[in-house]
């Protein structure tokens, strides 16, 4: 039987393109912006679960976010600006010496295993880890590139771990807690639970685009001063008529921004406890809500996300340098000790010194942040609170909502109106700084989080 060559070779040929095409049809699949979203969402509900304070909760956004930004860069070199240089100690990415890797991929991948060793629940990550995959295999995903995908983010992961370890955080762990200090302007554990204070020693960790966790420190509290008509005691006054006030819109403006993520309840001898969001995790949230309202794509979405945990943890950084330096003794305290013993708060006082008002300085600095990328005027329903019962907030702008927050604190009866006044400034200066020093954005368009 004579074989007609050119039909043989004609058909290979048809089978390899064929082939060729089914190989990379997954690509599009590729390019949703839900991969980024389902994986910042799994993360900020395994933080939840474990209960991770505002501080801490803030560097276990960051890391993940950062290796995962990292490996989306390289794929985008024209548009995006790595991150070396730019925040504090960040070497380059391990170099990719395999042709299978996609950096989308390896960029979920990074952010996953990175978190996974920040987490106390790694079981729940690597359900989420199996699941991912499967998602991936089942949009065509070849094994090839999905098995090099994930080397390669296990690579980045091992190199942003390493980065991490010069954090100082580790080292924090071993320090010793606050000792108690009996003069009464100092802070003092309050009830119910009076738990020690949280994080005394966060201003030693390094910041990333800070110079220093004092760089931008807030004008001095007030002195303390109970004569009545002092500065200071009308404030604590206006601490307790409010609570004793409270209108229906100040309830739910206090209860939306409540993100304690460890409220206690007690009833008789038994006790349990509600979980939350932190403060932090609410804007985490934001940036959920307007990346999907402005159709970012998918390496818009993880800068976005990219800035906010940038300005999120320098703000936590500076704010605790300041609570813990001035150790301002909360309304409560006082209030109970010389108004009326039988006084509560609308929210649970937090377990750390008072001043400054950390939702104020880390709302104002997340805020200035999606400013920055989406403009003054972009109206927004934060739907963040909506599965811990809690109704949908309209805000025509992000500094809006800022404002909003930092109130917030007054009416649930846990700051004076000078941590709330000064947190506002003092992030709006980490704001602005983060802003003007960490840019990611160099494409052409004007908006950074639109394409």
């Amino acid at each position: 039987m004579k074989i007609n060559k050119p039909i043989v070779l004609l058909f290979l040929a048809s089978l390899l393109m064929s082939s060729c095409q089914k190989d990379f049809s997954y690509l599009k699949e590729l390019d949703d912006p839900e991969w980024v979203q389902s994986n910042v969402k799994n993360l900020t509900d395994i933080i939840v679960y474990d209960i991770f304070s505002p501080p801490v909760a803030s560097r276990v956004y960051l890391y993940p976010t950062i290796a995962a930004y990292q490996t989306m860069q390289l794929a985008n070199l024209d548009s995006y600006a790595s991150l070396v240089g730019q925040v504090k100690g960040l070497e380059p990415l391990p170099a990719n010496q395999d042709e299978d890797v996609n950096y989308t991929i390896a960029s979920l991948h990074a952010f996953n295993e990175v978190g996974r060793a920040l987490i106390f629940s790694e079981d729940k990550m690597l359900i989420f880890q199996e699941n991912l995959d499967e998602k991936l295999k089942e949009k065509g995903v070849p094994r090839s590139v999905l098995n090099a995908s994930k080397e390669y983010g296990v690579q980045v992961a091992a190199h942003i771990l390493e980065w991490a370890k010069g954090d100082l955080y580790n080292q924090t762990r071993t320090y010793p807690k606050y000792t108690i200090q009996e003069e009464e302007h100092y802070w003092k554990p309050t009830p119910p639970d009076y738990m020690d204070g949280i994080e005394p020693h966060w201003n030693q960790i390094r910041t990333m685009a800070l110079d220093s966790a004092n760089q931008f420190p807030p004008k001095p509290p007030l002195a303390f001063d109970l004569k009545e008509g002092s500065p200071f005691q009308i404030q604590l006054q206006e601490v307790f008529e409010i609570r004793n006030k409270i209108t229906d819109e100040q309830l739910e403006i206090a209860k939306f921004w409540d993100c304690n993520p460890y409220v206690t309840h007690h009833r008789g001898h038994a006790m349990f406890a509600t979980k939350k969001i932190t403060p932090g995790g609410h804007w985490i949230g934001i940036t959920s809500v307007v990346t999907r309202k402005a159709n970012s794509d998918f390496e818009a979405t993880l800068n976005a996300y990219t800035n906010v945990t940038i300005a999120l943890f320098d703000a936590f950084i500076s704010c605790w340098d300041e609570k813990w330096n001035t150790l301002v003794v909360r309304p409560e305290t006082l209030i109970n000790k010389y108004y009326d013993e039988e006084w509560l708060p609308i929210l649970q006082t937090p377990p750390f010194p008072e001043y400054t008002s950390g939702h104020s300085v880390i709302s104002r600095a997340a805020a200035i942040t999606l400013t920055d990328l989406f403009g003054d005027n972009f109206a927004f329903d934060d739907t963040t609170e909506i599965e811990y019962g809690l109704p949908v907030r309209s805000f025509n702008s992000f500094i809006e909502a800022s404002e909003e927050a930092a109130l917030s604190r007054l009416y649930g009866g846990i700051h004076y109106m000078m941590a709330i006044e000064e947190g506002v400034a003092q992030g709006e200066q980490v704001g602005k700084h983060v802003v003007n020093k960490i840019q990611t954005y160099i494409g052409d368009k004007k908006n950074l989080a639109i394409k």
